[in-house]
């Protein structure tokens, strides 16, 4: 399955706002690891992550920072549904009738 994106935020923001953005992303890793986006959003970050650190010049007046991590879910277990009968291959046949003549 290729990548969803779940929720993205780009803004313009003073270095002392982001500063703080960052702290309460810290935080909430640091609390009980479920970071919150958007209006009602939430992902739990597992406790083992993979981190990537990257500053690139862009050109002779831009640089970026882009910090990544990311981490492998446990595949999701599906319960088989109980009630659902058994499937019965001669029941599922239709009879057929034969016509009787008439005397």
């Amino acid at each position: 399955m290729a990548g969803m994106d779940i929720y993205e935020d780009s803004r313009t923001v003073s270095r002392s706002d982001l500063a703080a953005w960052l702290r309460q992303l810290a935080n909430q890793l640091e609390s009980d690891g479920r970071l919150f986006y958007g209006a009602a959003g939430a992902v739990t970050v597992a406790d083992t992550v993979r981190c990537e650190l990257e500053i690139e010049r862009e050109n002779e007046t831009e640089v970026s920072v882009e910090i990544e991590f990311s981490w492998t879910e446990p595949a999701r277990v599906k319960v088989a549904d109980e009630e659902e009968p058994a499937k019965d291959d001669e029941a599922a046949e239709p009879t057929e009738t034969t016509p009787h003549a008439a005397s």
